[in-house]
């Protein structure tokens, strides 16, 4: 995944908040979060997501700066084989963009 943020140019000492609606496994949020170091140091970083699972917030805990505050609406237990949040929202892209 390519993650490029051309517009932002810089971040240093800025409070990021980065929304995610389902972090699936976490990566796209740690290549995100990657992408932005390129630009500066962040003062702080808050993740709002509205349904993650367990082993989500575990990757991501492991991954990003210790201070980083998850904002987590709902949390569920497991992910599946696919990487989807079980039992989570269903295809919630499909259901937002009418697939």
């Amino acid at each position: 995944m390519v993650v490029d943020y051309p517009r932002y140019i810089f971040f240093r000492r800025k409070i990021v908040i980065i929304l995610d609606p389902m972090p699936a496994a976490g990566e796209s949020l740690i290549n995100v979060y990657k992408t932005l170091q390129k630009y500066g140091t962040l003062h702080s970083l808050h993740l709002v997501l509205v349904v993650a699972a367990h082993p989500d917030i575990d990757y991501i805990r492991k991954h990003l700066p210790e201070k980083t505050k998850l904002w987590v609406a709902s949390i569920d237990e497991e992910l599946n084989d696919k990487s989807y949040i079980v039992p989570g929202l269903g295809d919630a892209g499909d259901l937002a963009f009418g697939k």
